[in-house]
């Protein structure tokens, strides 16, 4: 339970149903107990003892050794005073006391589970937000490696697994000890050398049920782990359908999922068979232990060293503790589970944020004067993909980067962004390392728009609020939609702003959802555009009117644009020519056309004029 006791944090809101439900526990778990010892004033009067002597004063307690005999006595003696010698009155009214302790004993479990319902809800509630906040909050790096389907599987499945646990601790921690704990109380009063014998046997199923459950948590890992391997196949099969259709790829994709699932079947069966053993084993090693119970017992009530109806009682009370033991059993098995699953999501809610704003981080609410990228070198890895880069971008000035793919053009979009930090030098805001600047200020003085427009299944409106400003007019909305040129089709679309765009903005062409999302950015209205090849994708008509858009979008802004199509960037005041994260070139179109050099070779191969 290492991991699961770390989530209890998540449970500390609602710690009020936690002990609400503690509390009625401790109430099931006495009157679960009260509903056997109930039986023996009723199997006296059913089957009296011969000799049996009529109580007609009220018994007092001496010492502990009469202790059982003081409390059956009295129990006998207020029946027989309210029956007044009427055996069939007497019998009623036991009849009665045994039906209400077990109608209370399960209207008293029905309310700790009311209230365990709110525990372990709440916990799975705390937990995937937590979680999907987490996912918010990590730098990208975090993700470069990770499955999409294994992430899901935790918010879904894993967290899911860990509440199905919190259950199961709260019996191993109240309900069950406590049951066992009251019978066990019970049964001594009864008999205490029956009580020793039991404890006999009991010690050897507890090991060997023990022993089963050993390798479950390992077990249940793997099968967890598979299972986000088969959601990320999923998840990658359903981004890429057309290509995977378009190549007649569909075997090659299904037998990938088939060994996948192959490998679930396999792990599933073996911790299956794990814990359906436990089950018949331990109802097996109980019904072993009454028997000799029986044996032992029934020699005792033979030898009248103890009556029939205690005897019988007792028996009521040594299989009011075997059932516990088997939900202990079950209950051990899924806290294994929910341990193996807790481990998986604290794994990224305790993964260190490499780019964590600094205690004292500055807000910067407004862009003064210039970027500056200064001696910086980056690696994702091994290699450096950027080596002593040095470049100023003035305020209100367009500045392109070109050059071969490779040559670390989106990497400089990636750190300005903060999406990575840089590995030697700095990059500075006005002066300011960007790193010494919370990570939200930073981020609302800049506009992205990537190669890939990224679009939500939501309306037109809701994808332009959504990540901008949920209180923007319709006005500013259709505003912006104009600048970047995508009024011109909105406005014929069935509902207009109001329209659907699809999963991805799927209904769209691939020039509109730019548009839209060009439209997003002006929109934000930020001080500092980051343009990342955002046209590349695009046929020339779609080119032409985004080409439009952005240079709508980019007046009297600062522009960082990352340009394939060399097309769009001739207007640029700099051109940046770079080449294995280097600076080659520097200067305007018309300047690097004359000095017939890489830039030029790369406006030829385009076939630019």
């Amino acid at each position: 339970m290492n991991y699961l006791k770390k989530i209890l944090v998540y449970a500390l809101p609602f710690k009020r149903y936690a002990f609400l439900n503690i509390f009625f526990n401790i109430l099931y778990a006495l009157f679960g107990t009260l509903s056997f010892v109930v039986l023996i004033p009723m199997l006296q009067v059913i089957f009296p003892s011969k000799g049996e002597v009529t109580i007609t004063k009220k018994p007092i307690y001496t010492t502990l050794d009469n202790l059982k005999d003081f409390l059956s006595d009295s129990f006998t003696y207020q029946i027989q005073l309210i029956a007044q010698d009427d055996k069939l009155k007497a019998l009623t009214i036991v009849i009665i006391l045994v039906i209400a302790t077990f109608l209370f004993k399960n209207i008293f479990n029905y309310i700790a589970l009311y209230f365990g319902t709110y525990l372990r809800n709440g916990i799975l509630k705390n937990l995937r937000d937590t979680l999907y906040k987490r996912v918010l909050d990590l730098p990208v790096s975090f993700f470069s490696e990770k499955r999409k389907g294994d992430i899901m599987a935790r918010i879904a499945s894993d967290v899911g697994e860990v509440q199905n646990s919190f259950l199961s601790v709260l019996q191993i921690i109240v309900r069950e000890p406590l049951t066992i704990i009251f019978s066990i109380i019970a049964m001594l009063i009864i008999s205490p050398k029956l009580t020793i014998f039991i404890f006999i046997f009991l010690p050897v199923a507890g090991f060997i049920i023990a022993a089963i459950a050993k390798r479950l948590r390992q077990q249940s890992s793997d099968v967890q782990v598979e299972q986000g391997i088969f959601l990320s196949l999923v998840e990658e099969t359903l981004n890429g359908l057309k290509i995977i259709k378009g190549f007649n790829a569909q075997n090659i994709f299904y037998r990938k999922f088939k060994e996948s699932t192959s490998r679930f079947f396999e792990f599933s069966n073996k911790m299956m068979h794990r814990q359906n053993i436990a089950t018949p084993l331990s109802e097996f090693l109980g019904i072993v232990t009454i028997a000799f119970l029986l044996w032992y017992g029934g020699n005792m009530v033979i030898s009248e060293t103890i009556k029939a109806e205690s005897f019988l009682a007792f028996m009521g009370l040594a299989y009011n503790i075997l059932t516990p033991i088997k939900s202990l059993s079950k209950a051990n098995n899924s806290v294994k589970r929910g341990d193996a699953a807790a481990e998986r999501v604290l794994e990224i809610i305790d993964s260190k944020d490499s780019l964590e704003d600094k205690k004292d981080a500055i807000v910067k609410d407004q862009f003064d004067s210039e970027i500056k990228f200064e001696n910086i070198s980056f690696k994702y890895q091994d290699d450096y993909v950027l080596k002593n880069f040095s470049l100023t971008v003035p305020k209100g000035k367009t500045v392109a980067l070109v050059g071969q793919s490779g040559s670390g053009k989106s990497t400089i979009a990636n750190l300005i962004t903060r999406f990575y930090d840089v590995n030697k030098g700095a990059i500075l805001l006005d002066g300011l390392d960007i790193r010494d600047l919370t990570t939200n200020s930073l981020r609302k003085q800049l506009g992205i728009v990537t190669q890939d427009a990224i679009l939500f299944n939501e309306s037109i409106k809701n994808n332009m609020k959504l990540l901008v400003d949920e209180n923007v007019t319709d006005e500013a909305i259709i505003e912006a939609l104009k600048i970047a040129n995508a009024w011109e089709f909105v406005k014929d679309l069935p509902e207009g702003i109001n329209t659907n765009i699809g999963d991805a903005g799927n209904k769209l062409s691939g020039g509109q959802k730019q548009r839209l999302s060009i439209a997003r950015a002006v929109l934000k209205n930020p001080p500092i555009m980051i343009l990342d090849e955002a046209t590349s994708a695009l046929d020339t008509e779609s080119e032409r009117l985004v080409q439009v858009a952005l240079e709508n979008m980019m007046k009297n802004r600062t522009s960082v644009v990352i340009a394939h199509r060399l097309s769009t960037i001739q207007n640029a005041d700099q051109i940046v020519v770079m080449q294995k994260g280097e600076i080659i070139e520097q200067g305007k179109h018309n300047e690097l056309i004359a000095k017939n050099g890489m830039y030029r070779k790369l406006v030829e191969m385009q076939s630019f004029e």
